[in-house]
């Protein structure tokens, strides 16, 4: 991606803020200097405009400071990702299409580092550790809630390790231990959601900037699928031929998010699947189907199980998947290539 960011900037005769600065990098920048200004600036969350906002305070360039930042929360995330998958898992997410996500200074990066770190904490049982990094997921975007619930999954779902506790009461006792600890995550959202009420006197102030902004407001799924179908189309959007080709990218992610979904339940890991469908399902009810290509970087049951495949003895299958891993890494530069050249990237 580094080579395709400097023949940009070569060709078109770009400066670095040029290529890393595009799309919802200017609304984080936006409400760091200004704060909640503009009508839409509401449907981001403010943990990382304000990681933006300080800066500034070090002296350093900011767009190259935050691109820093997030390539290095990116690789927080991909030691998170080996210790829950192995070796497979942190590849498969190096090379995932979309990486161009965790090296901008987009939120991706620090979510997953939070949210990957979150999820290994509490399968180590270590719940505290998980609530305050669920808690920094849950100021860095909406995914948060869905983090929460996943984790409330896993609390009730995750079996005790010490074995001196077989009962059902320490069971019950140790269940509502976890879940109690889930309550600090609920309360930054509840505390951003009480701020909002207090900036813009609405309770739905976030629904109604993404419905705006954004065209995100509730439709039935099969609406929202044959208004994909319809965006997914070349003669949609003449005068901006990567349209048709995003959105399709938004259908096979989707697709992608009911197989991983499937597969999860299959091997009963509910609190995986339900990461992963609830996502899924939200994505379903809006207008149409729309930035499920990013949200793939947060789905690590995905990555997970590519890393499993990975472990295979079967040499036909470690050749299909070396060359899936070309075909990513292929797409990955593409896609970096629209991001940079400010094309619609999802």
């Amino acid at each position: 991606m580094a080579v395709v960011a400097i023949s940009v900037i070569i060709n078109g005769n770009k400066k670095l803020g040029d290529v890393l600065a595009n799309w919802d990098v200017q609304h984080f920048l936006a409400i760091a200097e200004k704060g909640y200004v503009e009508t839409n600036d509401v449907a981001f969350f403010p943990l990382w405009p304000l990681l933006l906002k300080l800066i500034p305070l070090s002296g350093m360039p900011v767009i190259a400071t935050a691109s820093l930042l997030a390539a290095g929360f990116s690789l927080l995330a991909v030691f998170a990702l080996y210790r829950l998958g192995g070796r497979g898992a942190a590849i498969a997410w190096l090379l995932a299409p979309t990486a161009v996500f965790t090296v901008v200074p987009y939120t991706e990066s620090l979510f997953c580092a939070a949210a990957f770190w979150a999820w290994e904490r509490a399968g180590k049982q270590r719940w505290g550790q998980a609530a305050v990094l669920a808690a920094i997921a849950s100021g860095v975007r909406i995914s948060g809630l869905f983090l929460i619930g996943a984790l409330a999954i896993y609390a009730l779902t995750q079996q005790l390790q010490d074995p001196a506790s077989p009962g059902q009461v320490e069971k019950l006792i140790a269940r509502g231990k976890r879940l109690l600890w889930l309550l600090l995550p609920l309360a930054v959202l509840a505390g951003f959601a009480v701020y909002l009420f207090w900036l813009r006197g609405s309770w739905t102030s976030w629904y109604e900037a993404q419905a705006a902004g954004w065209n995100r407001g509730f439709t039935w799924p099969w609406e929202t699928f044959q208004h994909t179908l319809a965006a997914a189309s070349p003669d949609y959007a003449p005068g901006h031929p990567e349209w048709h080709w995003m959105f399709k990218t938004e259908i096979i992610s989707w697709l992608v998010g009911l197989i991983v979904t499937g597969v999860c339940l299959f091997r009963r890991n509910w609190a995986e699947a339900g990461w992963v469908g609830v996502q899924v399902a939200a994505f379903s009810t809006s207008h149409w189907l729309i930035s499920v290509s990013r949200a793939t970087l947060l789905w690590f049951p995905l990555w997970t199980q590519l890393g499993k495949l990975g472990e295979t003895r079967s040499a036909s299958l470690r050749y299909a998947l070396l060359g899936l891993a070309v075909v990513m890494l292929i797409v990955q530069q593409l896609w970096a290539w629209f991001f940079f050249t400010g094309a619609w990237a999802s």
